[in-house]
């Protein structure tokens, strides 16, 4: 294992606000790259204010979405629309590998942040770009959040629901988090691009894409004559056997079969119901579909007899597939993920650190940095000032000209 993280030595100007711009550039900090995030004075970035919108969590004294996505970075406050930033831009854009944006169109035109705007300055460039809608097209002028565009637009909240219920809010940053991989992808692909042709590149994402990639089975069924899923009803659902059931302590439990024909034999006799596989309703595929409500109303009765413990005993000496609906709490404390780094603790100095969730890229032969608390808004201006040369005269005339907080 390499004792230098991978990517030491690249520099990274984040221009990105909320959640998929900001956490790309946060995995890449997790490989060691030195990352200057970008805020306006006086209010930052606005998403060290989400945690204080219902329904997240209020946890006292602790900005917990903004220690997830923006651990490892140095925050500057610039306000890009004084003039007298345009030449601390041209300097970060200058001193950049990969700077990363989700300004609308509209206002990259404006701040003169385009591309072909930056790509003069340093032809070397990694551009990271991710919007809502896409770039183009009749709403790529649109605001975009995952709730809006990679989860409604996309038609994942539809289905993701029991017919006759109305769609319901998905955790906040559920979509935006999968894009921050992709543009993270993106860059990296850009960066090796870089390598073999010595030229920078735009990079883009889109919270909409996303969305269809993640539904990208159906609706590729779809896109092919096929027709559209509808949202399912548990008591007469397509597939039986790939359906949650409640338990007698009030717990869920998903099954999930791919081998029908081998398991569902194995299934019932675990369950108590060997005669069952006589029985010509459960004979074969077709069976099972064409009488899905009747076996779903026997699995219910089943699984209402005894608690989530005991089926977990059954189902495993079975070696069936199955998965239990965890709580977010349990999920917390779940030692699979503890035993897997995926919680980490925060190098915050304490003798008992929080812990923080890692970014789900990994190397066997690299070793990332252990997550830094998030900066303040503006705690390190002075700093990466002095990195780009401003001595403390070129400081304090930017302070005059209220381009920096």
């Amino acid at each position: 294992m390499a004792d230098t993280p991978l990517l030491e030595g690249l520099h990274v100007v984040d221009l990105a606000s909320f959640i998929a711009g900001p956490a790309a550039a946060t995995v890449l900090g997790d490989f060691g790259a030195d990352v200057v995030k970008v805020e306006a004075p006086h209010v930052g970035d606005t998403y060290r204010a989400l945690s204080r919108m219902p329904p997240n969590p209020r946890v006292e004294g602790v900005n917990y979405p903004w220690q997830l996505d923006n651990r490892n970075k140095r925050s500057i406050a610039l306000n890009l629309k004084s003039p007298g930033a345009r030449p601390v831009v041209e300097r970060l854009v200058g001193w950049a590998d990969v700077l990363v944006t989700n300004f609308p169109p509209r206002t990259r035109a404006e701040l003169g942040m385009d591309y072909d705007d930056l790509a003069s300055l340093n032809p070397r460039l990694i551009y990271a770009d991710v919007t809502g809608f896409g770039e183009v097209g009749p709403d790529a002028h649109l605001p975009g959040f995952d709730v809006t565009a990679f989860w409604a637009r996309s038609g994942l909240m539809d289905v993701t629901r029991e017919r006759g219920a109305p769609p319901m809010m998905n955790a906040f940053g559920s979509g935006d988090h999968p894009t921050a991989i992709t543009l993270f992808a993106g860059i990296m692909t850009a960066l090796y691009r870089r390598e073999k042709t010595g030229q920078g590149a735009r990079v883009t994402a889109s919270l909409i894409a996303e969305g269809a990639w993640a539904v990208g089975m159906w609706l590729q069924a779809v896109l092919v004559g096929g027709k559209a899923p509808r949202p399912v009803d548990r008591s007469d659902p397509p597939n039986a056997l790939a359906n949650v059931y409640r338990t007698a302590d009030d717990r869920w439990l998903l099954l999930a079969f791919a081998n029908e024909d081998k398991q569902v034999p194995l299934f019932l006799e675990a369950i108590g119901h060997p005669e069952a596989a006589r029985n010509p309703h459960y004979a074969d595929t077709p069976s099972r579909r064409a009488h899905s409500a009747e076996i779903v109303a026997v699995l219910d009765k089943t699984f209402a007899s005894r608690p989530l413990a005991e089926w977990r005993e059954v189902l495993d000496s079975a070696g069936l597939t199955y998965g239990v609906v965890q709580t977010i709490e349990e999920c917390a404390h779940d030692p699979q993920l503890v035993a897997n780094r995926i919680l980490v603790p925060i190098d915050d100095g304490s003798a008992e650190p929080h812990l923080t969730i890692d970014s789900p890229v990994r190397l066997d032969q690299e070793q990332k940095v252990r997550p830094r608390p998030a900066p303040d808004l503006g705690e390190h201006t002075e700093s990466v000032l002095r990195d780009l040369g401003y001595d403390d005269a070129g400081i304090e005339a930017l302070r005059k000209a209220q381009a920096i907080g």
